[in-house]
């Protein structure tokens, strides 16, 4: 049977998570809160049982009138599709008999107006795996984790110049602490937020404070803010989320006039040690802007000299005829490798 639930019954939507063998802090109703109040669409979580296999989906539903691009052309609440919260998603799926369940899915998306879906996969949990057989799957750039088994573990894991540069930190007088106050979250967000003015980023990556809020109080105990200090200054800055034995890093910022002291390399790497003292068994940090192999991709790697994971996407078009109604109205300036491709 399919129960599809929203926010209101977050203590039931966060029971049936905990219960799945493989969850992490994305699943969680605390999570997509924040993100809610961002703008990026409801949130739902899908979950299924039956005698052979269970399985769950967090999605945001996103009403396609909502969008700039379309505001005026098509009715409210007439065009509608998912995709995967900020970060890592899909479907965590435990039993083999699958069929049932992407079924009544499936179902589920054409009775409710979902014109198609977006799926970041997790690369840790690999969970791409078990829905390959109902989404078209796309094999992305590599990410790097790091493998949090013991200090010493940690420690071999850097490269040679990683070390250099904690040690740097280090002599220099910066140290590493947490908390988890509306303070230190405010100061986290002017740092991050000139972080992206420095890299140019796009609009959707600054949050509002209400989004800071949402991560303090929704997901407690599911976040925790590192920061790095020198001289009673903060100077660079990183919320990592928490969940299952597993940690994320989240979103990150640092005073650039500092960074030749290496506050990020120490902070990353005393996190590490955080979590390795608390149970956690990764550390996942990601990969570079857009999969690539850029200088952002170079520094994570410098945490970890084991093999890699790769990242997966996941497309679906419940209603194809829709779809290309849409594309048809955004017939121009449209890039051809983006999906869903009416939202380019």
């Amino acid at each position: 049977m399919l129960t599809v639930l929203d926010t209101k019954k977050s203590e039931k939507w966060d029971a049936i998570v905990r219960s799945f063998r493989d969850y992490d802090t994305y699943w969680l109703s605390g999570y997509v809160k924040a993100f809610r109040i961002h703008g990026d669409g409801e949130p739902l979580l899908f979950f299924y049982e039956d005698a052979d296999v269970r399985g769950i989906n967090v999605v945001m539903r996103r009403d396609v009138s909502c969008d700039i691009r379309f505001h005026g052309r098509i009715p409210k609440d007439s065009y509608f599709d998912f995709s995967t919260p900020y970060g890592y998603g899909g479907w965590l799926i435990e039993g083999e008999k699958r069929e049932a369940l992407f079924g009544a899915y499936e179902d589920w998306c054409r009775e409710n107006g979902i014109i198609s879906e977006f799926v970041r996969f997790h690369p840790m949990i690999r969970n791409h795996k078990s829905a390959a057989a109902f989404y078209e799957i796309k094999q992305l750039g590599e990410v790097v984790h790091m493998e949090l088994s013991s200090p010493d573990s940690i420690w071999d894991n850097l490269t040679s110049k990683n070390r250099n540069m904690i040690r740097k930190a280090q002599r220099n007088g910066v140290q590493i602490k947490s908390g988890e106050s509306a303070e230190l979250y405010e100061t986290f967000r002017q740092i991050y937020n000139a972080t992206m003015d420095k890299d140019e980023a796009e609009k959707y990556y600054y949050f509002q404070p209400a989004f800071y809020d949402s991560v303090r109080e929704d997901l407690q105990g599911n976040a925790k803010l590192f920061f790095a200090e020198r001289d009673g200054q903060i100077i660079a800055a990183s919320i990592m989320l928490i969940a299952n034995s597993r940690m994320n890093y989240h979103l990150s910022g640092s005073v650039s006039e500092f960074n030749t002291y290496a506050p990020s390399n120490l902070m990353l790497y005393e996190a590490g040690m955080w979590g390795c003292a608390h149970g956690c068994k990764t550390l996942y940090l990601g990969g570079g802007v857009g999969s690539g192999t850029d200088s952002l991709f170079k520094f994570k790697r410098a945490f970890f000299k084991g093999d890699l994971h790769h990242f997966y996407i996941g497309k679906k078009v419940y209603d194809s005829k829709k779809y290309d109604e849409l594309i048809r109205l955004r017939d121009k300036g449209i890039t051809r490798d983006y999906f869903p491709l009416y939202r380019a």
